[in-house]
C-alpha cells in the first residue's frame, strides 16, 4: 500500500507542478457553472436542487477526463522514463492503481471546488442533500470509470493526442449506449433482451439512477467493476510492452 500512496504523490506533484492542473481546475469550475446555472436553465426551473448541474457531467467528462488521463502512460512512454519507473521496487499493479488513484483525487479535488454551487443552491431553497450527496458519489465513480478506461488506453502509445481521441470515442460508446435514440434504434432491430444489455453497460442508466439518491448496490457494483476490469487490461498492457 506504501508503494502505490508513493507513486500516487509522485503523480499529485507532478500535476501540480505545472500549470495544467491549475488550467483544468479552472476550465472544469467555469464549465460546472456555465452548464448548471446557464444551459441547464437552473434559474428557470424553480426548482432548488443541483439536477441541471449534474446532467451534464457525462458529456463534461467526455471532453475534459479524457485530456486528464492521456498523460498518464503516454507521456511516461514519450520521455522514456517509463523504464524508470518499471525498475523501482513495485509491482505493475501498484504503478497502475497510484496513478489511477493520483488522477482520481485530482478529478476529487475538482468536484469539491465546486462546492460554492451546494451552498448557493442551499442559500435559495431547501434541496435534498442526500440526493445531492449521492450525486456527487455518482458522479466520483463515474470519473473513476473514464479514468480507468482512459489510463488504459493511454498504455497503448506514446501519442498524447491519440490517447486523447481514441479514449473520448471509447466513452462515448459508453454514455451512447444509454442514449435514448440509441436505445430506440437497438429496440428497432433487436429484441426487447439486447436492448436492456445495451442500456446496462451505458454510464447514463447508472449515473442517472445513483443522482436520484436511489444508491443500489447494482449500480455502484458496475462502476466499480468497469474500473477494475480496465486497469487490470492497463497492467496487462504494460507488462506486455515490457516483455516486447
Amino acid at each position: 500500500m506504501s508503494n502505490v500512496l508513493t507513486i500516487c504523490k509522485r503523480e499529485l506533484s507532478g500535476y501540480f507542478g505545472t500549470p495544467i492542473a491549475y488550467v483544468f481546475l479552472a476550465i472544469f469550475v467555469f464549465l460546472s457553472g456555465i452548464f448548471a446555472f446557464y444551459i441547464g436553465n437552473f434559474f428557470d426551473g424553480g426548482q432548488a436542487d443541483l439536477q441541471s448541474f449534474f446532467q451534464f457531467h457525462p458529456w463534461l467528462y467526455l471532453f475534459l477526463i479524457p485530456a486528464l488521463a492521456m498523460r498518464l502512460w503516454a507521456e511516461e512512454r514519450r520521455a522514456g522514463t517509463i523504464e524508470l519507473l518499471l525498475t523501482l521496487p513495485v509491482t505493475m499493479v501498484q504503478a497502475v492503481v497510484g496513478k489511477f488513484l493520483a488522477a482520481w483525487v485530482f478529478t476529487a479535488l475538482a468536484l469539491v471546488l465546486t462546492f460554492p454551487l451546494w451552498i448557493t443552491v442551499n442559500y435559495l431553497g431547501d434541496p435534498d442533500n442526500g440526493v445531492v450527496l449521492a450525486s456527487y458519489l455518482g458522479s466520483l465513480l463515474m470519473a473513476g470509470a473514464f479514468l480507468a478506461i482512459g489510463s488504459c488506453i493511454s498504455a497503448l502509445t506514446r501519442n498524447q493526442v491519440i490517447a486523447f481521441v481514441v479514449s473520448g470515442v471509447v466513452c462515448l460508446g459508453f454514455v451512447l449506449s444509454g442514449f435514448p435514440l440509441v436505445l430506440e434504434f437497438v429496440d428497432a432491430l433487436a429484441p426487447a433482451i439486447i436492448v436492456d444489455a445495451v442500456r446496462s453497460f451505458s454510464f447514463l442508466t447508472h449515473f442517472q439512477a445513483i443522482s436520484k439518491g436511489v444508491l443500489q448496490a447494482g449500480d455502484i457494483i458496475y462502476f466499480v467493476s468497469l474500473i477494475v476490469f480496465w486497469l487490470y487490461v492497463n497492467a496487462v498492457v504494460i507488462e506486455w510492452r515490457k516483455a516486447a
